[in-house]
């Protein structure tokens, strides 16, 4: 189920990426950049969710777009961070977190899913929240500004940003904890 609506939702998560970047490279003023990476990156974190609900309501649901779905959110929220350490306005401890836990994390489950116990690493509420922190906090740090005149968006990207990564680390010790008996038990 390569091409259904859900899965190419995900697919267009991943075709964002240049789109975000490249808009750093364009010759307008920093605030008209800071607007459309925001808008972009809001517009296709949605895609999150839709694509989801999409492949329920639709009777959709895949193995492939099981997998694909987070492996689009880790190349969306990695690359953006790329973005915001460029931009210096994400602080490179926590974009090493994040960025080496979705590594780490995703080695951990292949791992178990070659000793067939991938169920003790499956998605848990804390990575869920982690996501949805980045989510919400990167776009506060792309745009950096003052958003509707009301408030500025860098120290509550900021704030949020390190609230995601002690999520991060948090649902990684949680994963781990979870792997280990596993991991005893299968050992040689």
């Amino acid at each position: 189920m390569f091409l259904t609506v859900p899965t190419l939702l995900t697919w267009a998560r991943i075709g964002a990426i240049p789109l975000i970047v490249g808009v750093f490279y364009l010759p307008l003023a920093g605030a008209v950049q800071n607007q459309i990476a925001a808008g972009l990156f809001v517009l296709f974190a949605l895609t999150d969710w839709l694509d989801g609900w999409l492949a329920r309501k639709l009777n959709q649901t895949s193995a492939f777009g099981a997998f694909l779905d987070p492996v689009a959110d880790k190349f969306l929220i990695c690359a953006s961070l790329l973005v915001l350490l460029e931009q210096g306005r994400v602080d490179s401890l926590i974009a090493l977190i994040i960025i080496g836990r979705e590594i780490a994390i995703s080695a951990l489950r292949e791992w178990m899913a070659q000793i067939g116990a991938s169920r003790s690493v499956a998605v848990h509420m804390l990575g869920k929240l982690k996501t949805v922190s980045q989510m919400v906090a990167i776009p506060f740090l792309l745009y950096d500004g003052r958003l509707l005149g009301l408030f500025d968006t860098r120290p509550w990207g900021t704030a949020l940003m390190w609230v995601a990564a002690v999520l991060t680390v948090w649902s990684m010790v949680y994963y781990l904890r979870k792997a280990i008996p596993e991991i005893r038990a299968k050992a040689p």
